[in-house]
């Protein structure tokens, strides 16, 4: 697996992440737990160095997760987590969000406890709060980072402006947002202000949420756990719609006798030497399709028809529904 640099932090890891999330969280039953781990440890030994994982994910449960996996890797890999929200300590739901420097604090202890590390390399700021001054956020993690407690500062689905403020006061590492053949926003502004900062750039739903691949449809029935109910974007109308730019991926994958999945990561990979998408899964076929992904060559003239194909497609729905669309681009 060839390596990246997440900017010009010196932040080195795997050409494509693991996102940890849906193995407890998000999108049906939870992941039997020797499974996950069983997972994570196989993306280990297949050459991923870089794994994301949140407090909010379970709540706990992920992070627990992950520390567990990974005890054996200790120094091998890089271990992205997130601080940001309010969580019931009986539901274990959150119930808002809170970036105030002394909940930011309290979150890093309980993190590091549950990762099992003494130092967290990426932390992110998992949705801007309103309520926080960014400076104020950036100067807690400045100070995580001055005790030796934390590695490296992230934001989240963060806007220009608050990545700016951010940077000021403590250099940003990497974004993460989302970002794919089917959520191309990102290219306006924030692709831009990373490249000229300096900063890395981590897509999640690098395939969609899954619609890339080209195993869903219409008619495809989702756990009712599973967050996809809730997304306009994933309507059966909006699946249907959508499906002509999964069939342009589709045609890409046969001419080049690969998957849909790994078009649609060698696509993010080849927009710039700093992008390092994460895909999630629970499938160890499917870890090892992604993975493949990174071999996978586009050739200028591949991108320039890929792009000219998909320009020519309105993907139809919104991201999110409405009250998380307001948590981003702040």
């Amino acid at each position: 697996m060839q390596k990246r640099k997440l900017g010009k932090r010196n932040l080195e890891v795997s050409a494509i992440g693991l996102g940890c999330m849906g193995l407890s969280f998000g999108y049906g039953p939870a992941t039997e737990k020797q499974t996950a781990i069983s997972l994570i440890r196989s993306a280990v030994e297949r050459g991923v160095t870089f794994f994301d994982t949140a407090e909010v994910y379970g709540a706990y449960t992920n992070e627990e997760l992950v520390g567990e996996a990974l005890a054996p890797f200790r120094g091998q890999v890089v271990i992205a987590t997130k601080f940001g929200w309010k969580i019931d300590p009986t539901t274990r739901k959150s119930t808002g969000l809170d970036s105030r420097p002394e909940h930011i604090k309290k979150v890093v202890e309980g993190s590091l406890k549950r990762l099992r590390v003494d130092r967290i390399d990426l932390f992110y700021q998992h949705r801007v709060d309103p309520d926080v001054p960014i400076e104020d956020v950036a100067g807690a993690v400045k100070e995580l980072i001055q005790q030796g407690k934390v590695k490296h500062f992230g934001l989240s689905e963060a806007g220009v402006q608050t990545i700016r403020r951010a940077h000021a006061v403590q250099p940003v590492t990497a974004l993460q947002s989302e970002y794919s053949l089917w959520w191309r926003e990102p290219e306006m502004e924030v692709l831009p202000t990373l490249e000229e900062l300096g900063i890395g750039f981590v897509p999640f739903s690098p395939l969609g949420k899954g619609f890339l691949t080209g195993k869903i449809s219409a008619d495809t029935k989702f756990d009712s756990n599973d967050f996809r109910n809730t997304v306009p974007r994933f309507s059966k109308e909006n699946r249907k719609a959508n499906q002509a730019l999964v069939d342009v991926v589709a045609r890409f994958a046969e001419q080049k006798k690969v998957t849909p999945a790994q078009i649609a990561l060698a696509w993010l990979l080849a927009q710039k030497p700093w992008i390092v998408p994460i895909p999630g899964t629970t499938k160890p076929h499917r870890l090892a399709e992604n993975i493949g992904a990174a071999s996978v060559q586009l050739s200028p003239e591949d991108l320039r028809e890929l792009e000219n194909a998909a320009s020519k497609i309105t993907v139809q729905g919104a991201r999110y529904p409405e009250h998380l669309q307001k948590l981003v681009g702040r």
